[in-house]
């Protein structure tokens, strides 16, 4: 008997992959496998228990009982073995042993030891469960819809305990063909990329595509092509500069012309503040109280990072709240030596049973010291966004965090925003998103193989800022104003709020005549002299200057090559004089098929080898300080697609470890660099006094940061 209850493999070079349909009767499992054999011009096996169970039912014998479990079994393994040699390249089983032995167990609760063996032995690459919500059929053999949730619940379970890779396949028919089809396609490629099965569900889990992983594996092999810089962009040739009346021009612009406008403040919020207290860490690892002096250390490590910070340390916006919990740990502390009080307050700033400002979100740590309160970046964006994202006493802002931290930002919110709206005579909404799995990527080791951690699962790392472009695309506003979480100031908050909305002025004006040149160009009779005026206005205004082979074209393929060149988001980018700072700046670039235009870009994406690219770098005369304003609908105003605008190969690989072991990690095109490298690009060069980053904890001694 043991034997009849062998699965047959199919020999030869040709494999086949073998999905088994799985659930309780009458889920739409035959139907599924007949969809799926004819989609795949294939065979499906079906049920041998209907069959055999209704003859037994004809011919007097009675309905089934605990005796017919061993008889279905071997006639459905036959069935399956036959079906396993006349297959083309897909094996779609109605049911199989795994469902007799559910059965058994449901309704006699017992299963014979051979039957459950196989059941549990039997392979295939997937199983399909099929859910509950169809209706219940009565064909005459069927028991019962009553109880159909706990029976779907045992039939998962028991996928579950027997350790089978399966899926849930849910939705009226052709749901639920369309879904199991692109699962198999998927599973397909994973096999052909080398991945087994529980690698796909793992993959599927996360929501990551195949071919997103593909791409990136071959990233990994063929690395990234540098970018090529043509020009700095430079004052007048490519950065707009403005004078302080034609800033407020433009903000005047921008008042009279917002109040049908949907405003909305993004702000990127995920990341915790680690960076922010390095040097402070790296103190308390390497520092032995008892063998020498903080000021040997700093002598000893060149430390004037530290020394800064115990200089400054009582201007601190968190000093005194430090400081009256240290008081309360050490009793003793007023008494203690200077030493010891800086060594204990560091301590206490960073350990996880007091503050644990190292591992908090930078959005939620106390920035700057007021006569009344000690305010985070949080509440100063609340404060921020009643001034320039606001439109009829209205304004919207959003925070990407991470899901961990959520409560964080929520708890603050809740505590300060019925005050700001009361102050400022608004009403502030207030969102929130998560970077999605699904932008994660794949790590790999440094042979480019897929990296496995200690329990031999892929490992997928999150995709750097440029994943918000997913966050971004599901904003539903007309312009939006995008500042990073630290780049807040205590002081002069007016003056930085003028320049965002004069930066929002020139993306109305430029916003207008792109709408106007792109109707116009719906006009079917319009004239050169009016392509005439687009394209100098792309000269002009955007610094787009079309090839000569433009001008041999016909007109309706110059209509047709200007629409794709205008119908695009709009990004307007403030630039600050490089004075020094780390970070992407403003080029002239030249792509693959020989088209210049103007990019932010990261020192990472330069070939630093080549000594006229390091030259170019080098004359670079501003800096980006990821202040944009962006204009995210069309002519005809409806939403963009961001996600088409993205430069797939200007993202980064970088170096990273987990466990103790080296890994190569990929991270997705930057958010403002490739992930809006195919908008259209203004730059605008602001003042010094907008950028205010706090990339250290020191930062917070600057004058920005300090009250007045």
């Amino acid at each position: 008997m043991e034997e009849n209850l062998k699965q047959l493999k199919k020999t030869g070079t040709a494999s086949i992959i073998k999905i088994a349909i799985f659930g309780p009767e009458s889920t739409g499992k035959t139907t599924l496998a007949k969809q799926l054999a004819e989609y795949y011009k294939t065979v499906w096996v079906p049920e041998f228990a209907r069959d055999y169970l209704q003859e037994k039912l004809d011919s007097g014998r009675g309905i089934c009982d605990i005796d017919d479990m061993m008889p279905i079994a071997v006639g459905q393994t036959k069935l399956e073995n036959e079906g396993v040699l006349v297959a083309n390249k897909y094996l779609f089983c109605d049911t199989n042993l795994l469902v007799t032995k559910v059965f058994s167990e449901l309704y006699y609760n017992y299963c014979d030891s051979l039957l459950d063996k196989a059941a549990r032995t039997h392979q295939y690459d997937l199983f399909f469960l099929t859910d509950i919500d169809v209706p219940w059929e009565d064909d005459g053999l069927r028991d019962s819809p009553d109880g159909r949730e706990s029976v779907f619940e045992a039939f998962k379970q028991s996928l579950i305990d027997n350790n089978k890779p399966f899926i849930t396949i849910s939705g009226d028919k052709e749901t639920r063909l369309k879904k199991a089809v692109a699962i198999v396609e998927d599973l397909s490629l994973a096999f052909q990329m080398g991945f087994s099965t529980a690698d796909f569900l793992q993959i599927y889990d996360y929501g990551i595509s195949l071919k997103n992983i593909k791409r990136q594996l071959a990233i990994f092999k063929d690395g990234i092509p540098k970018t090529v810089l043509v020009n700095p962009a430079t004052l007048n040739d490519g950065i707009l500069k403005l004078s302080e009346e034609e800033f407020q021009q433009k903000a005047d612009f921008f008042d009279a012309n917002k109040s049908d406008l949907k405003l909305i403040k993004f702000v990127p919020a995920s990341g915790a503040a680690s960076r922010m207290f390095k040097f402070l860490a790296t103190f308390l690892n390497k520092f032995d109280l008892q063998k020498e002096t903080i000021n040997v250390y700093i002598r000893r490590r060149n430390d004037s990072e530290l020394a800064a910070f115990i200089e400054g340390m009582e201007k601190f916006p968190f000093f005194n709240e430090v400081e009256k919990t240290i008081k309360e740990i050490y009793p003793n502390f007023n008494i203690l030596v200077r030493d010891y009080k800086n060594y204990y307050f560091i301590k206490a700033m960073l350990s996880p049973d007091y503050f644990d400002f190292a591992n908090k979100p930078k959005g939620t740590l106390p920035f700057h010291k007021y006569p009344d309160n000690i305010a985070t970046p949080v509440e100063e964006h609340l404060k921020e966004c009643t001034l320039y994202a606001a439109s009829n006493n209205q304004s919207s802002l959003h925070f990407t965090v991470s899901e961990n931290h959520q409560q964080l930002f929520e708890a603050i919110i809740e505590k300060v925003k019925s005050k700001i709206e009361s102050d400022t005579n608004s009403v502030i909404e207030v969102s929130y998103s998560n970077q999605k799995k699904k932008t994660d990527t794949i790590a790999v080791d440094l042979e480019n193989n897929p990296f496995r951690d200690e329990n031999g699962k892929l490992l997928f790392r999150p995709g750097g800022h440029g994943a918000l472009i997913e966050n971004l695309n599901a904003i539903d506003a007309d312009v939006v104003f995008v500042k990073n979480i630290d780049n807040v100031i205590q002081n002069r908050v007016d003056q930085i709020s003028l320049y965002k909305k004069g930066l929002a002025g020139v993306l109305l004006e430029i916003q207008q005549q792109v709408y106007e040149s792109l109707h116009a160009l719906d006009d079917k009779e319009i004239t050169i002299e009016k392509i005439k005026d687009i394209s100098n206005f792309l000269k002009k205004q955007l610094s787009i200057k079309l090839n000569d082979d433009f001008y041999q074209l016909d007109i309706k393929k110059q209509v047709a090559k200007l629409k794709e060149i205008l119908d695009k988001p709009i990004r307007v980018c403030g630039m600050v004089k490089n004075e020094g700072e780390a970070g992407g700046g403003p080029f002239w670039v030249r792509d693959t098929d020989g088209n210049l235009s103007l990019q932010i870009v990261e020192t990472s994406q330069i070939d630093l080898t080549n000594k006229e690219q390091l030259e170019l770098l080098a004359n670079s005369t501003h800096f980006n300080p990821v202040d944009l304003v962006c204009g995210l609908k069309n002519y005809q105003k409806q939403k963009f697609d961001l996600k088409q605008f993205v430069d797939p190969d200007s993202g980064f690989i970088v170096h990273k470890n987990h466990a103790g072991v080296d890994l190569k990690s990929y991270e997705l095109p930057g958010l403002w660099n490739g992930a809006m490298a195919r908008w259209l690009t203004i730059f605008v060069e602001v003042p010094l006094i907008t950028f205010n980053p706090v990339k250290t904890v020191n930062d917070l001694l600057k004058e920005a940061h300090q009250s007045s």
